[in-house]
């Protein structure tokens, strides 16, 4: 495994991978914090195109992310994972509408445990999830780093959509 470290507007972000793809993006605090395993070896190439779409993500300029990705986790989690990434920018979901899009209407608890376990964050918009209430519930780099992430979107969608043609 390969890895190397992106300076984002919420910190240092671990971006790790194969030639499989994208497999970890680690948040520098909270329980999405991820440190390098002993045998990974530091390498910035492979992450050059990641990078450059993470950069024109915090810039406001890219909406969707066009990258290999290869995350892990059970056949359950990996479809919560494809839900998240049908979820357009500037929008929200709640853990009750993400389990009824992949049919388990009943499954709420188990979504908000796969969106918890979710190795790509912001890549896989997992911040685009909030509670049915509207809160902003828990999030792998911190509730600060979602408020970030909803409002990076919110204000970009909205400039976006005030651009008359």
């Amino acid at each position: 495994m390969k890895y190397d470290y992106y300076n984002s507007p919420i910190g240092s972000l671990l971006l790790a991978g194969d030639d499989s793809g994208l497999r970890f993006i680690g948040f520098p605090e909270g329980k999405g914090h991820l440190e390098p395993a002993a045998d990974w070896i530091r390498d910035g190439q492979p992450f050059a195109t990641v990078k450059a779409q993470l950069a024109e993500y915090f810039s406001g300029d890219r909406t969707e992310f066009d990258l290999p990705l290869h995350p892990h986790g059970t056949a359950f989690q990996l479809h919560v994972l494809q839900a998240l990434q049908s979820i357009p920018y500037g929008e929200t979901r709640s853990y009750s509408d993400i389990a009824q899009q992949i049919g388990k209407p009943t499954a709420v608890r188990a979504v908000g445990a796969a969106n918890g376990r979710n190795p790509l964050p912001i890549v896989i918009p997992c911040h685009r999830v909030i509670g049915a209430n509207g809160s902003l519930t828990g999030f792998g780099g911190g509730i600060r780093a979602k408020r970030f992430l909803l409002a990076l979107e919110q204000q970009s969608h909205d400039c976006k959509g005030s651009v008359e043609s």
